[in-house]
């Protein structure tokens, strides 16, 4: 069982950054691939970015590579999402999700999920 909280959110203006965290539980988190998603207001929830568990490697959005980093500390079970120059399309909420798999993107192929944390980008 993996538990995950994440933080960070908030209100920034257009070009900002913010930096989103993602505490997990459990003694197994180095075995889970991390990804994180956002669903903004009356939208489908969408695929933003992952790091797989066995060597860290990485894939983005096309909407968000280059200005998104996404990376985990596996001692502190955290995993981070990086947001730089952020605009206003990037308002969502947020989640970060726990899946066995190598590299997945879709999402019934996650887990756990957390319970999200908003992110508004005034212009």
């Amino acid at each position: 069982q993996v538990q995950l909280v994440e933080s960070g959110g908030g209100l920034v203006q257009a070009g900002g950054s913010l930096r989103l965290s993602c505490a997990a539980s459990g003694r197994t988190f180095s075995s889970y691939t991390m990804g994180w998603f956002r669903q903004a207001p009356g939208k489908e929830r969408e695929f933003v970015a992952i790091i797989s568990w066995r060597r860290g490697l990485t894939y983005y959005a096309d909407s968000v590579k280059g200005r998104f980093s996404i990376s985990r500390d596996n001692a502190k079970n955290t995993v981070y999402l990086q947001m730089n120059s952020l605009k206003p399309e990037d308002t969502a909420d947020y989640y970060c999700a726990a899946s066995r798999r190598s590299t997945p993107y879709q999402q019934d192929e996650y887990d756990y999920w957390g319970q999200g944390t908003q992110v508004t980008v005034s212009s």
